[in-house]
């Protein structure tokens, strides 16, 4: 069972908990490409090991508090992958 241990970074939230780099980094980059600043937090033994077992491939994506809310609606709303056909 993953730990979810609150990290304390000041000025910073969570807004995200992957369980894994490749996800959080998909993440990170849609947070980023709407213009929120995000960094990525974990424990360096999962990426060595390539382990997610006990909270070790737990990767807590953060940004700056101010921003949280609108991090938190965008990150709720559905992909918009694959992109919708256009009507002809």
């Amino acid at each position: 069972m993953p730990s979810h241990k609150k990290v304390n970074r000041p000025g910073l939230t969570t807004v995200y908990t992957a369980f894994g780099q490749l996800e959080a980094h998909v993440i990170k980059t849609k947070l980023e490409s709407a213009g929120i600043p995000a960094l990525l937090d974990y424990e360096s033994a999962g990426v060595v090991l390539g382990l997610t077992v006990d909270g070790l491939g737990e990767v807590r994506v953060m940004i700056p508090e101010a921003l949280a809310q609108e991090a938190e609606e965008l990150l709720s709303q559905p992909p918009d992958w694959p992109p919708e056909e256009e009507p002809n």
